[in-house]
């Protein structure tokens, strides 16, 4: 079983996330286990601050390092393994990647680092997290999404995470199903379109699988 831990202010964000679905699943048959930990509670002032001003001047807040480096410290006491992986999420990271969720898929613990704010102290980036990573070239609210994405990912490569195993490892292609021909009114720019005929390929219906493979390859 492998445990992803998230370090986040905002906890409440991954409560529907965790309890549907494949994860809620997988969790259950203890496949994987998905904790939450809010990071407010590794403060030691009456506010529970986790956050301060930027040195040197500047818009927003930053995460502050001492109560991220008490809250890793701790959860890795939980888990007596070497196989274990601390993550800061920021847009600039490394760009997350499969070969990455099936590496991952090995390991017994993923501590993720939600920033949120103007970010996080850079001492956290250097000095804590083992990698940097990022999930696209753009900027979200807090690394929770990421998270997010990240646990589905590489859950996804941990044997009976997913009936199927060739589900997890496929390629994606485009996919069709009933009805065979679906026909609308399509409207671009505004104007009242004109009744189309939207057809599934032939090939899909032939029955060769071979040609079918070839054609799926082709448009994966």
């Amino acid at each position: 079983m492998i445990k992803f831990d998230v370090i986040t202010v905002f906890p409440e964000i991954f409560k529907g996330f965790v309890s549907e679905s494949l994860l809620a699943r997988g969790q259950k048959k203890k496949i994987i286990k998905v904790n939450l930990h809010n990071l407010r509670k590794w403060t030691t002032d009456k506010h529970k601050t986790v956050d301060d001003k930027p040195y040197g001047g500047g818009p927003g807040m930053v995460l502050k390092i001492e109560p991220i480096f008490k809250a890793v410290k701790n959860i890795k006491l939980k888990v007596k393994s070497k196989k274990t992986k601390t993550i800061l999420f920021s847009p600039r990271g490394k760009e997350f990647m499969q070969e990455m969720a099936k590496k991952w898929a090995k390991l017994d613990q993923l501590i993720f680092i939600c920033g949120r704010y103007e970010g996080v102290d850079e001492r956290v980036a250097d000095h804590i997290a083992d990698e940097v990573i990022s999930v696209g070239g753009y900027v979200l609210n807090g690394g929770e999404v990421a998270a997010m994405a990240v646990i589905e990912a590489v859950s996804r490569m941990i044997p009976g995470f997913i009936a199927k195993k060739e589900s997890a490892q496929k390629v994606d292609h485009a996919q069709y199903t009933r009805p065979e021909i679906f026909r609308a009114r399509l409207a671009k720019g505004g104007s009242t379109g004109k009744i189309n005929k939207l057809i599934v390929p032939k090939v899909l219906l032939s029955g060769d699988h071979k040609k079918i493979e070839e054609w799926r390859r082709k448009n994966s």
